[in-house]
């Protein structure tokens, strides 16, 4: 995963010296400078975070973030996530496409804690995924915290026969969706890193590092409920919006 290095400012890039309002080299005459100050801007924290190395089939998933948010596979009609190797790891593997009317299907899930819970702060998720144009479908979705038709609600999702991922915020108090959907598709049997970032009233949407879509947020939009943070679907049902490719490296931060 892309590591996210803190941002910092300096009274020198802001064309300002500590003592006066004035631009920089503009102090009287004789005066001595003040030590120059430097503000640093906290990065985003890691809340939860899951490479699958460690895991075995049919096991719990540990929270590698350290912060105790431990997977565990919650499925029906005989489906399960099964692990793929990668490189010199892990992956999980969700049940396949399937028409029938008893499909498997199979979801990792961890009970809701407040850190999980956003509000109208800042945070970023993501995952590295590969998904083939075969099972593609109407909704797939891969990181989820909340029901959007009776709540609050993040997502990320891979959406339509096209594979185009998007990022999704759902507002309990007039039920409305906003999603950045991507321009590019990722359901081309490759891997993909995709993010989702929230800060203030923009919601952006990463594939591999790069923007590919956005949306604008009401600044008052909340994302606060007791629902548990769900892998590869929205839960254990019928209509779960199965994910049906491989994922790694998933992960949430705040801040």
């Amino acid at each position: 995963m892309r590591v996210i290095r803190p941002a910092v400012l300096t009274f020198a890039a802001l064309g300002m010296t500590l003592g006066g309002a004035g631009p920089a080299g503009a102090r009287a005459h004789g005066a001595v400078a003040a030590p120059e100050l430097t503000a640093e801007v906290a990065a985003p924290v890691i809340v939860a975070r899951y490479t699958f190395d460690a895991a075995s089939n049919g096991a719990i998933v540990a929270d590698d973030s350290g912060h105790g948010h431990t997977l565990t596979s919650s499925a029906g009609h005989g489906g399960k996530v099964r692990l793929a190797e990668r490189l010199a790891g892990r992956a999980a593997d969700f049940p396949a496409r399937c028409a029938g009317a008893k499909c498997p299907h199979a979801v990792l899930q961890t009970p809701d804690a407040p850190e999980l819970n956003p509000g109208t702060g800042p945070i970023r998720y993501g995952a590295t995924v590969r998904l083939t144009k075969k099972d593609t479908g109407s909704g797939q979705n891969i990181v989820q915290k909340g029901y959007s038709a009776s709540g609050t609600q993040y997502k990320l999702q891979i959406d339509g026969a096209a594979g185009h991922p998007s990022c999704v915020f759902a507002d309990a108090a007039v039920h409305a969706i906003h999603v950045a959907m991507s321009d590019v598709s990722v359901s081309d049997g490759a891997w993909h890193r995709l993010e989702c970032r929230r800060s203030g009233t923009s919601l952006t949407m990463l594939v591999d590092d790069a923007v590919h879509g956005s949306a604008v947020l009401p600044a008052e939009l909340s994302v606060v409920n007791t629902v548990p943070l769900s892998i590869g679907g929205k839960g254990n049902g019928k209509d779960n919006d199965q994910f049906h490719g491989t994922l790694d490296d998933v992960w949430i931060a705040r801040g």
